[in-house]
């Protein structure tokens, strides 16, 4: 569709940090994601498995990590939240391929899934609407001033994306897309 344009990247709107680098066996900035991390729901029949993810080059400062997955492509106006994890201690620094299941014990004690915007807390694989241009699904490893963000698993990923604003002092991302 030429003329249009997309909204802006997550985090965009957010204090520029530095980053460090993100890393993936799964996923690759601006290449089609696999069947592996695509829905299987929303008519799509994906592994819903998310992403190995593995980060280096981080501030020593860095006391804990947070992982977002996010469509600001999505049409709702908002865009669409497929993973929210936070509290990853400072000292891991890779999460396995399908970390974000919901019954995954990959993730180490004390990390939180938030409820992503399909309701549930994990990971949701890509699902844009058929025919759409690829979406782009930004992931994005967070470095953070703080050992624990103040929020429990029932809260929204506005409310994890607010603290994340205070407590970002570094931001690595991959961007795949996906789309038919």
């Amino acid at each position: 569709m030429t003329g249009l344009t997309r909204p802006p990247l997550t985090f965009s709107f957010f204090p520029e940090l530095p980053d460090f680098s993100l890393t993936s066996v799964d996923v690759a900035d601006g290449q089609m994601m696999s069947q592996g991390q695509v829905a299987g729901a929303m008519g799509y029949s994906g592994l819903n498995r998310s992403p190995q993810l593995s980060w280096s080059g981080f501030p020593i400062q860095a006391k804990s990590f947070a992982v977002t997955v996010h469509d600001p492509d999505a049409p709702t106006g908002s865009g669409f939240w497929h993973w929210v994890v936070v509290n990853i201690p400072a000292d891991v620094h890779e999460l396995a391929t399908n970390a974000g299941s919901g019954d995954s014990l990959a993730l180490p004690s004390g990390v939180l899934q938030i409820r992503n915007d399909a309701g549930f807390h994990g990971y949701m694989g890509a699902a844009p609407p058929p025919g759409d241009v690829p979406h782009r699904y930004v992931h994005t490893v967070h470095a953070l001033d703080v050992e624990h963000l103040d929020v429990d698993g029932n809260a929204s990923a506005a409310i994890v994306g607010f603290n994340l604003r205070f407590h970002a002092i570094a931001r690595a991302q991959i961007v795949p897309v996906f789309g038919s």
